[in-house]
Formats: C-alpha cells, sequence, structure tokens
C-alpha cells in the first residue's frame, strides 16, 4: 500500500523519542519532527522553595510515583501544547533505546494506556529503525547521545545484542570537560549553567585530529601553532574567554589514551570483534553515526582515522581481519534520524501487526521486547 494511502486512511500516528536531554515529537509519515524540546518537568518543589530554575530533568526521579507523575506531566505538554492533539484513541509509536530503564518502558505504557486513553502503543528500537531511513538491513549504529555512547550491530535486521557496546562517552562528558577548564582559567562557576555549556560547545568547539591531540597529551600543545582564542558572551555583562585549547581538546574524553581501553573508536571495533567473522566486513562498511553529540565538526574524521589506526596495532590485527571502514550519510540529521526511522515504521502495516493494543495492555500489563510482539498476549512476558 502507499505511504500516502496508509497516512491519509486514517489519523496518523504520534511519534515520540524521549532522550535524557531532548525528546523528538511529531506524527508518522513526516520527514522531520514537529518539534523538539527539552526533557524536562517543572520540579514542584523548586518552585515551592522560590529556586529560580524550577525545571529538572525528566528521568531524575526518586521513586517509581514521581516518575509516573513527571511522564504524565510531560505528555501533557506534549500532546496539548505541541502537537495540538488529544491523545485519546490515537496509535503512538515510541522510539526507545533497547537498554533503556524497564522501570522507565513500563510507566511510561502505563500513563499513555491508563491516563491518556490512547489505542495501541509501538515501541521500536532506536538502533534498528535507523536501518529504515537507509533502506539497509546491515549496519553499525552508533548513537551518542547526552549521557552515552551506545553501539549495536544490526544484521539482517537483527539486533546483535550480545555485541553491544556503551561507555559514558557523550554530550555529559564534553560539559563537565569544559566547565573544569574553564574553572581552571578562573571563571565563574555560577556563569556555567549547562545551557551555557551547550552553546559553548556547539558554537566554538570541534575534534581536533589525532596528531594535533598525541601533541596536546605529550607537551601541552607547546610545539604546535594554537587555535585562536573567542570570547564568549555570558550572562550581563560577564564575558568569557574559550581558549584554543579547549576549543580543541573539549572532545578529547570521548578517546582517552590509558590502559582501560574504553575510547570510542575501541568500543567500536569490540563491537564488531565480538560478532561472527563472516559479519565483521559488512558491519565496518556500513557504519552509521546517529545522536546530536555526533554532529560535532570532525568527529567523523576523526574516529575514522584513528579506526584505520588502531587495526593495524597488536590489539586487533591479528583478530579483526578488516581494514577498510565506510560510514552512512543519513538522509536527516543526525539528531533526529531515529525519530525518522520511528516515522517510517508508524506509517506501515508493522503499527497496526506489533503495537501493543489497549484492551490487550488491560489484560496483562507487562510490556514485552520487540522481539516478542508476535506472541500470545495472554502470557507472561519478559519486560
Amino acid at each position: 500500500m502507499p505511504l500516502y494511502e496508509t497516512v491519509l486512511q486514517e489519523k496518523p500516528a504520534i511519534v515520540l523519542e524521549i532522550g535524557n536531554a531532548l525528546t523528538k515529537l511529531g506524527f508518522a509519515g513526516e520527514p522531520y519532527p514537529r518539534s523538539i524540546i527539552a526533557s524536562e518537568v517543572l520540579d514542584h518543589r523548586a518552585k515551592n522553595e522560590g529556586l529560580t530554575t524550577p525545571n529538572r530533568r525528566l528521568f531524575d526521579y526518586t521513586s517509581e510515583g514521581e516518575l509516573y507523575d513527571s511522564l504524565v506531566e510531560f505528555l501533557k505538554t506534549i500532546f496539548f501544547k505541541y502537537v495540538l492533539v488529544s491523545p485519546k484513541e490515537r496509535k503512538i509509536v515510541v522510539v526507545e533505546s533497547i537498554l533503556g530503564p524497564t522501570v522507565i518502558k513500563e510507566n511510561l505504557a502505563r500513563a499513555l494506556f491508563c491516563h491518556f486513553d490512547v489505542s495501541s502503543v509501538f515501541f521500536v528500537p532506536t538502533h534498528l529503525v535507523v536501518l529504515a531511513t537507509l533502506a539497509v538491513e546491515t549496519a553499525l549504529v552508533v548513537d551518542i547521545g547526552y549521557k552515552e555512547a551506545v553501539i549495536i550491530p544490526v544484521f539482517c535486521g537483527v539486533q546483535a545484542l550480545y555485541a553491544w557496546e556503551a561507555q559514558p562517552l557523550a554530550a555529559d562528558c564534553v560539559h563537565n570537560e569544559i566547565r573544569r577548564q574553564l574553572i581552571e582559567n578562573g571563571v565563574d562557576e555560577k556563569l556555567l549553567t549547562e545551557a551555557t555549556l551547550e552553546d559553548i560547545k556547539i558554537r566554538t568547539c570541534f575534534v581536533t585530529t589525532a596528531e594535533r591531540a598525541t601533541k596536546y597529551r605529550l607537551d601541552g600543545g607547546a610545539s604546535l601553532t594554537p587555535c585562536p582564542d573567542v570570547d564568549y558572551p555570558a550572562q550581563g555583562d560577564a564575558m568569557i574567554k574559550i581558549t584554543g585549547r579547549l576549543r580543541e581538546t573539549a572532545y578529547e574524553v570521548m578517546f582517552p589514551e590509558d590502559n582501560d581501553r574504553l575510547g570510542l573508536p575501541y568500543i567500536v571495533l569490540n563491537a564488531i570483534l565480538k560478532c561472527p567473522r563472516d559479519t565483521r566486513l559488512a558491519l565496518a562498511n556500513n557504519i552509521i553515526l546517529i545522536g546530536g553529540s555526533t554532529m560535532c565538526q570532525g568527529l567523523t574524521a576523526r574516529l575514522k582515522s584513528e579506526l584505520h589506526a588502531l587495526v593495524q596495532t597488536d590489539l586487533y590485527k591479528d583478530r579483526l581481519f578488516v581494514q577498510t571502514f565506510k560510514f552512512h550519510k543519513a538522509p536527516a540529521e543526525a539528531n533526529f534520524t531515529a525519530w525518522l526511522g520511528g516515522s517510517i515504521y508508524g506509517a506501515t502495516d508493522l503499527v497496526l501487526s506489533k503495537s501493543i493494543s489497549r484492551e490487550a495492555y488491560s489484560k496483562n500489563q507487562t510490556i514485552p521486547d520487540f522481539s516478542n510482539y508476535d506472541e500470545p498476549r495472554s502470557t507472561p512476558m519478559r519486560g
């Protein structure tokens, strides 16, 4: 059935991708999300205490009840402020990380079914739906978001969960490095809000080459022609000096040189190494980077050069047997490529055949894994 017929015959599904820092939302069949908003809710305790920043992150909760209340409040904002439709009897597609906490998934389903009375919910894995945007079945999906970098190989449409790799090498660690260097340079910590750090990172920082990074480690960059400093206007008349060294080295926390060998290029190669030998070449030649942290200038080139250098070392030379690495260019910005995959899934018949209906949920409130959706709903399933 053509896409436009599927979409026009009934109300399109609402597609949500709720991340640690940002949430993408819109309708199935559309090429980009309607809105990208912060994953934050009003912190009523902070508001009552008169704090100037009464918002807190959606997943900074202390109990399951608090998580449920936060999800309900957040979903109200999504439905009635941004997508501007009643969620009752609507189909919902949720793009989720396969490694996300089960408690979040279960409370999100409970909020959608019990509070908003949606007709069905379709949970789809981030690393799998990305492949729909490229029309391929095999890829090594590298998702670098706010909290962590998660790598999952997908071969012939099946996620190789035994080969996943994850490390806290993402936006949060970059922000902490920027904060550390600025405080060392005498900047008042009160000026360094999360929004300011994010803006400094986006506007001034980039990933330098492996050669310059090595010299920074050896002599602090004394032998290098420095990158120009930048003056960043902060609150009021305050001005923050962003040194050239900071601009070049902020992202080096993603490429640590230590005995643990847990930097970004290492975990990429380790994920490929865990896969069967006959799948490794296909995975190495079909790498896709998603997540907002992959949009930094120079990241793809640096990762590619690091991978080529590592496969020549004794650690991988006689084990991996891969010499080339190729990267896909997705048809969307990296920060919402996964959402676009969910939009494609939501406009197909899969949303009908694999969704969890309200009736099925009322009989058994256990949420199955994506691979178990075809099993009878009356039997217990693994969450």
